[in-house]
């Protein structure tokens, strides 16, 4: 069989519905193959970047790796912050770029290229990649796809670039076994192995604590064990923080999620870790975003319990923990049966509760003339049930959202964590909604990251996806503004001076997506009304934010998780 047929069946084999790619010389025999041998939908983007992020949300809303391809040079390093997004935030993916013919590549010589846009594409993306290999001899293609799609999603998940030339594309393929055979199991998780000595103190420190915390990480969602700590926490009783990448595990309405920490995180989620006296942190990596740059501060005197499937994340940053490196699902389902059911004090509940009251995010901007965008969150989420996912780009309206966003139990967050790549909101909606068949998806994206792929604008109405495109414009880099108020002297070169944005509900019209564009809080319901009226079609939503709008509460540099600019007691805040 020809090798690109085959890797068309493959994918088709391992449950892959769509692959997402910009067409080149050198991937077109896999299409065509594709095209012809599969049910697989192609899904042709508008750049390689966009289709690299189409993946990742291919991947984080089904659990199959996303599948890109792209062309060999320019082609395949496109796809490089797709990839390295993916790597940073344990995305399951694996990407496909064609090479030059094996008799074009330079080899040893000692010359910069020989084959025409010949680049090396596997040195690139090794750093960022669980493996990335060059296929030049076609008898190690079959198991090479098999071990891409293991590593992919086995342990902390990943991306797998497989790199391939075009003759080996055209050459024929013996070991047809791995398509006639039953399609391997998903990666087993090895069973906890936590001692019996580990839960024996890990639930004396519980039962021991008065003000206990549960810290949930983006490891929970990339570990597909959602459900059971959704278990885990309700038959114990102990209130939740979540960082910027676990925004979702809990819905907004459980009476036991507190709220976002970290430098941007809810003013009374953080003032909760400050005082709590036992932390059990589950899939997160502890960086300086959730902890501040005091870490000796961010541990105190408290008891923490460090959960990770990764050993060098533990007592990295934040030094003392008890650390046990597992799995996520498995410890869960252990933790379920060790733990049983136990009743946790009420009075720290009300006192988090009664920080929440003092402490609205809605007033944390109260004085802002216009459109306040913690409010907008509210109102956007009473609208938006029916949404998949809320796909975030990356800047204040990122924070803005994690802060007051009001997820329900099905739905999904999605944002770029490590990688922080602006841009990436557009594309990834793209893969979220077809991952989930068709299902409404809202992008959250400000002026300057949604004119990064604004082109997939035309992706998403030539397939006529319910994608609703929120775009919150404050006419600058708000983020680096922010910034550059704070240390620069207000100098705002490149933020304000220098940059400009077109007025996007007029380029939404451009391409045939319906809009509207609202700079009156008075308007604003009829404006998210009008957004969801045709719910199974594109739109895009221009809201006009404020130009001096700062994300508050902010973490002081330097200082404990609890002080938060503007600094201020709750009574003040009330009064302003």
């Amino acid at each position: 069989m020809k090798a690109s047929d085959y890797i068309a069946l493959y994918l088709e084999r391992r449950g892959v519905t769509h692959v997402f790619e910009l067409i080149g010389g050198m991937i077109t025999f896999l299409l065509d193959s594709l095209h012809q041998r599969t049910g697989v939908k192609i899904v042709s983007m508008h750049h390689e970047q966009g289709a690299g992020f189409a993946a990742e949300g291919y991947g984080r809303m089904s659990g199959i790796p996303g599948v890109a391809m792209a062309t060999s040079g320019p082609g395949a390093t496109n796809l490089l912050t797709a990839i390295g997004s993916c790597y940073f935030d344990s995305t399951p993916a694996v990407f496909i770029t064609g090479q030059v013919n094996t008799h074009e590549q330079k080899g040893q010589l000692a010359v910069r290229q020989l084959g025409f846009q010949e680049t090396d594409i596997v040195s690139m993306a090794r750093p960022i990649t669980k493996a990335a290999w060059l296929i030049n001899n076609v008898a190690d293609l079959p198991a090479r796809l098999e071990e891409a799609f293991q590593l992919a999603t086995e342990g902390r998940p990943g991306p797998v670039l497989i790199d391939i030339p075009m003759d080996i594309q055209r050459a024929v393929v013996t070991d047809l076994s791995r398509l006639s055979a039953e399609a391997p199991p998903a990666p087993a998780q090895v069973p906890s192995q936590a001692s019996a000595a580990f839960w024996e103190q890990l639930l004396k420190s519980l039962d021991q604590a008065q003000r206990p915390l549960i810290l949930a990480g983006g490891g929970i969602r990339s570990g597909a064990a959602t459900e059971q700590f959704r278990d885990l926490v309700h038959a114990l009783g102990v209130p939740v923080v979540h960082s910027l990448m676990a925004v979702d595990v809990l819905p907004a309405a459980d009476p036991l999620r507190v709220g976002m920490i970290g430098s941007y995180g809810n003013r009374w989620a953080n003032i909760a870790v400050s005082e709590c006296d036992f932390m059990l942190i589950l899939g997160s990596r502890l960086d300086v975003r959730q902890t501040g740059a005091d870490t000796e501060s961010f541990k105190g005197q408290r008891t923490i319990y460090h959960i990770d499937c990764e050993a060098g994340e533990m007592n990295n940053r934040v030094k003392g923990c008890h650390a046990h490196v597992s799995e996520l699902r498995p410890f869960l389902a252990a933790a379920i049966e060790k733990t049983g059911r136990r009743i946790q004090p009420q009075s720290w509940v009300e006192q988090i509760k009664a920080s929440k009251s003092a402490w609205p995010d809605t007033e944390e901007l109260k004085e802002l003339k216009g459109i306040n965008p913690n409010i907008l969150m509210h109102l956007l989420s009473a609208r938006s049930a029916q949404a998949a996912a809320y796909v975030v780009d990356v800047g204040q309206h990122q924070m803005w959202a994690a802060q007051s966003l009001q997820l329900e139990a099905h739905q999904r967050f999605l944002t770029s964590g490590g990688m922080g790549a602006m841009g990436f909101a557009l594309p990834t909606a793209i893969g979220a909604s077809l991952a989930t068949d068709g299902k409404p998806v809202v992008v959250i994206a400000g002026d300057g990251g949604i004119q990064l792929n604004i082109q997939e604008l035309q992706t998403i109405r030539r397939m006529n996806l319910p994608v609703k495109v929120i775009v919150l414009n404050n006419l600058c880099h708000g983020m680096v503004r922010q910034f550059q108020q704070s240390y620069f002297d207000e100098r705002y070169q490149s933020t304000l001076w220098g940059y400009s944005a077109p007025a996007f509900h007029q380029v939404a019209t451009a391409y045939g997506i319906p809009s509207r564009q609202v700079a009156d809080p008075a308007m604003l319901d009829s404006a998210l009304d009008e957004c969801w009226q045709n719910a199974d079609g594109p739109f895009l939503l221009e809201v006009m934010i404020d130009t001096s709008a700062n994300a508050y509460p902010k973490m002081a540099f330097g200082r404990p998780i609890s002080e938060m600019e503007p600094m201020a007691t709750p009574t003040a805040m009330e009064s302003t």
